[in-house]
C-alpha cells in the first residue's frame, strides 16, 4: 500500500491555486505581504496588502497556530485531546472547541449523519491519521461504530463544557482548517487589513470584496485528475471556497483505492461517483463541513442541499468526467476545458 501524493506534489498544487487565487494585483498602490506556515499537517499561504499587511500576517499566523494546538485530537494541553481523555465526564473547552463542534453536530443533523465528528475511531482505524494504512476487517468497523453515539454528545454552552459518552473520541478536522480560516481573516482585519487571501490546503478565505486593484479574487478549482491543474476559475468576492476530494488523501492495497472520506453509516470509503466537492459560501467553518458533507451524499444529495440552503453554491467534479456548477457561481465561472463536460442546472 502507499499514499497517492507527495508531499511535494501537494505543495506544488498548492502553490498553483494560490497564484490562480491571487492573480496580479495591479494596483500600484497596493503592498503585498506574504508568509508560509505549516500547520494542521498543511502547508499554508497567507497574504495581506497595504501598511498593515506585516502586523496582519503574523496575527493570522498567531491564531492559526494556537487553534491547531487547541483542536489537535493528539496534542496533549488541547481542548479536544482533553474532551477525549475526559470521555465519560464534563470537561471544559476552549470557546472555539465549541464552536467548531457545534457547526459540526449541526451540519451532521441537517445532512442527515453525513458529517460525524465522533467518527474518529474509525478514522484511526484506517491509519489516516498515521499513515500506517490498513484495511480494517468488517468485524472491527462494526465493534467501532456500535460504539457512537453522536446524539448523546452534551454540549453545556453556559458552562463551557461538553460531555462524551464513555468509549467515545472525536475528531474536528472536517471543520478546524475552515474554521481557521475563518478567524484568521478576522484577525488579520482586526489588525487593520482590508484586503487579504489565505490558502490554507482546499481552504481558501478572502478579506474585502475585491483585490485592491478592484478586480475580483480568482480562485482555481483543482483538477482531481492532474492536481497540478484545474478545471475552472471562481470569481467571488469576500467568501470561503473550501473543496474536498478523495484525490487529496488515500492509499491503493491489492489494486483497490481507499479515500480519506468516511461514509459515517458504514465506515467504509465514499465511493459515490463524485471527485471532489467545492463549497462557496460566507462561514468558512461551515463550508469546510459541508464540502465534507455533501461529499458523502453524492451529487444528488448534494445539489438538493444547495437547491435547499440560500447562498451555498457548488462546484461538483465527477468520476466520469463532469463539472456541475450551480446557477449562483455560473457567471463567475471560468472553465479550463480540457476532456471535461461543463453543465450548470
Amino acid at each position: 500500500m502507499r499514499p497517492t501524493r507527495t508531499s511535494c506534489e501537494r505543495l506544488a498544487a498548492l502553490v498553483l491555486a494560490l497564484i490562480l487565487a491571487l492573480g496580479g494585483c495591479g494596483s500600484k498602490d497596493a503592498e503585498k505581504h506574504e508568509k508560509q506556515l505549516f500547520a494542521m499537517d498543511t502547508v499554508m499561504f497567507l497574504t495581506a496588502y497595504g501598511g498593515a499587511g506585516d502586523a496582519a500576517l503574523s496575527a493570522a499566523a498567531d491564531r492559526i497556530n494556537a487553534l491547531a494546538a487547541d483542536l489537535d485530537p493528539e496534542k496533549a494541553g488541547g481542548s479536544v485531546n482533553a474532551l477525549n481523555a475526559g470521555a465519560g465526564g464534563p470537561v471544559a473547552v476552549s470557546a472555539d472547541c465549541l464552536s467548531v463542534l457545534d457547526t459540526a453536530l449541526a451540519v451532521g443533523r441537517e445532512t442527515g449523519g453525513a458529517l460525524d465528528p465522533a467518527l474518529y475511531p474509525v478514522i484511526r482505524a484506517w491509519g489516516f491519521t498515521t499513515g500506517q494504512y490498513r484495511v480494517p476487517p468488517r468485524a472491527e468497523l462494526d465493534a467501532l461504530l456500535a460504539e457512537k453515539d453522536t446524539a448523546a454528545i452534551a454540549v453545556d454552552a453556559a458552562a463551557g463544557t461538553v460531555t462524551l459518552p464513555a468509549g467515545m473520541a472525536v475528531s474536528l478536522g472536517a471543520v478546524a482548517k475552515g474554521y481557521a480560516a475563518q478567524k484568521a481573516v478576522q484577525a488579520m482585519a482586526d489588525a487593520g487589513a482590508k484586503h487579504a487571501i489565505l490558502s490554507l490546503g482546499g481552504n481558501v478565505q478572502t478579506l474585502g470584496d475585491t483585490r485592491p486593484d478592484g478586480a475580483p479574487w480568482q480562485v482555481a478549482v483543482t483538477d482531481p485528475r492532474d492536481t497540478g491543474s484545474y478545471v475552472g476559475t471562481l470569481s467571488v468576492g469576500q467568501t470561503a471556497v473550501v473543496t474536498s476530494g478523495g484525490y487529496q488523501r488515500y492509499f491503493d492495497e491489492d489494486g483497490v483505492r481507499y479515500i480519506h472520506i468516511l461514509d459515517p453509516a458504514t465506515g467504509m470509503p465514499v465511493d459515490n461517483g463524485l471527485a471532489s466537492v467545492t463549497v462557496v459560501t460566507a462561514d468558512g467553518a461551515r463550508a469546510d463541513a459541508l464540502s465534507t458533507a455533501l461529499f458523502v451524499l453524492g451529487e444528488r444529495g448534494a445539489l438538493d442541499y444547495a437547491a435547499a440552503h440560500e447562498g451555498v453554491e457548488l462546484v461538483l467534479v465527477t468520476g466520469d468526467g463532469r463539472v456541475i456548477v450551480t446557477a449562483g457561481l455560473a457567471a463567475g465561472f471560468t472553465e479550463n476545458g480540457g476532456d471535461y463536460a461543463y453543465e450548470y442546472p
